[in-house]
């Protein structure tokens, strides 16, 4: 897995779910959990026009955020199609709003600097060839699952590579894809689909020969340029087969990647800026999802969460653009980032008077806070002398403590720049 550098050198981009689902607004798997027909869920067809949909300030509020990429699914699991597919009616131009939704993205995305993304289903609830299975809306309709028990799944495979290669002939250049899912294997899944289903080494191939410079996930269920944890922060770099691999987490900002608006279970901006630095510090980027309304709006709760993001990361980007992980080992309830001779130290939480640097005794000839570039106090306490009233001691040797204020510094996570003496 060599993803281009740009990739790992991004670290922040956007996830952007929008579609159908985004009317019902109640999660975007609403057709699945609810069992809904092709009838029940059309009404979100016939009503879908998004007139305040403005890409530019979606790219805007990414960019500011200090996002570098963003991407837009393209097609959901429920089939609709946010570009004028030839292949089907199911799409964007057919909808009130009537229009192509994906031509104005890519042009904004461009335009504010940022790379563009693409995020594909490889399920397809409303395709007539894709076969019922344990995720379909109908898996419970005995009657339904007779009535099409002949679906082809290489017919609707023919459809998914067709669509592909609209999408990478029809934008110019893209950046990014992001399959979405393979559950071949997975326990309790009946009819399960994966990489021979598919046809996935044929659909990465044209992938590859329509746009060669472009990074693709690993959901074809066959190894690509990055793997993707979702929903949860692994707990040290991601190994596939014992070797360290690219990864990129992709998070929620509620637990839901549709426009769900009774859902206030939000993350906190101080939270989501701790994961941004957990998997900077452990050489991952962090995918971080908004859903839009049915009007093309990104709600005031996730557009404040971003612009506290962006507040801290205006300050504090040189600990993220380009780093990764440290041999160091930071102290508890810290993270270090590292680029070259620069170490950053994140404190999510707060010590009193001092942090200790085990292993730096001597390999710091700087220190600063990020926020401001004003000095702190570095020294080495001997490891040699006796505990007394006010006096500490039992550290060991090697480490090298850190004189902090007593008031925590005004921003979400405070971090400290190390410049390191070079080896």
């Amino acid at each position: 897995m060599h993803p281009p550098a740009w990739f790992t050198d991004s670290r922040f981009g956007m996830f952007v779910h929008w579609g159908l689902y985004s009317l019902a607004a109640r999660h975007e798997w609403v057709k699945s959990r609810e069992r809904l027909t092709d009838e029940q869920y059309q009404p979100y067809f016939d009503h879908f026009d998004p007139d305040l949909y403005d890409p530019a300030e979606w790219a805007r509020l990414a960019k500011d955020a200090g996002m570098r990429y963003v991407v837009l699914t393209t097609k959901h699991h429920d089939g609709f199609c946010l570009w004028d597919s030839a292949y089907t009616d199911y799409n964007a131009t057919r909808t009130p709003y009537g229009r192509d939704l994906v031509a104005p993205f890519v042009e904004a995305i461009r335009d504010a600097g940022l790379r563009v993304g693409f995020y594909h289903s490889l399920l397809d609830w409303h395709h007539p060839e894709f076969p019922v299975d344990c995720h379909h809306p109908q898996r419970d309709d005995e009657e339904f699952k007779a009535a099409n028990a002949g679906r082809d799944i290489t017919k609707y495979a023919d459809y998914l590579h067709a669509q592909v290669r609209e999408l990478l002939t029809a934008y110019g250049k893209i950046d990014y894809l992001f399959f979405d899912f393979s559950y071949e294997g997975r326990p309790g899944r009946w009819g399960a689909k994966g990489a021979n289903d598919w046809r996935s080494a044929e659909l990465l191939a044209m992938v590859r020969d329509l746009q060669p410079a472009i990074v693709v996930n690993d959901r074809l269920d066959i190894p690509a340029d990055f793997v993707t944890p979702e929903q949860y922060q692994p707990v040290a770099p991601m190994r596939v087969g014992g070797v360290e691999v690219p990864w990129e987490v992709c998070q929620t900002l509620n637990g839901s990647w549709g426009y769900d608006r009774d859902n206030l279970d939000d993350k906190s901006p101080d939270l989501l800026i701790r994961m941004l630095v957990d998997s900077v510090g452990k050489n991952g980027n962090l995918l971080l999802n908004v859903g839009p309304t049915g009007r093309g709006l990104i709600d005031p709760r996730a557009t404040r969460t971003l612009r506290v993001i962006g507040e801290w990361m205006r300050t504090h980007s040189r600990s993220v653009y380009g780093c990764g992980a440290s041999a160091h080992t930071p102290p508890p309830d810290c993270r270090y980032t590292q680029r070259g001779d620069r170490l950053y130290l994140h404190l999510f939480a707060w010590p009193l008077s001092q942090v200790h640097l085990a292993g730096l005794a001597g390999r710091v000839r700087y220190a600063q806070f990020l926020h401001d570039a004003s000095e702190v106090v570095t020294h080495v306490v001997d490891h040699g002398q006796t505990a007394d009233t006010t006096r500490m001691a039992g550290l060991a040797p090697g480490t090298l403590t850190i004189d902090l204020p007593i008031q925590r510094p005004d921003v979400a996570v405070p971090v400290i720049e190390l410049f390191l003496e070079p080896r």
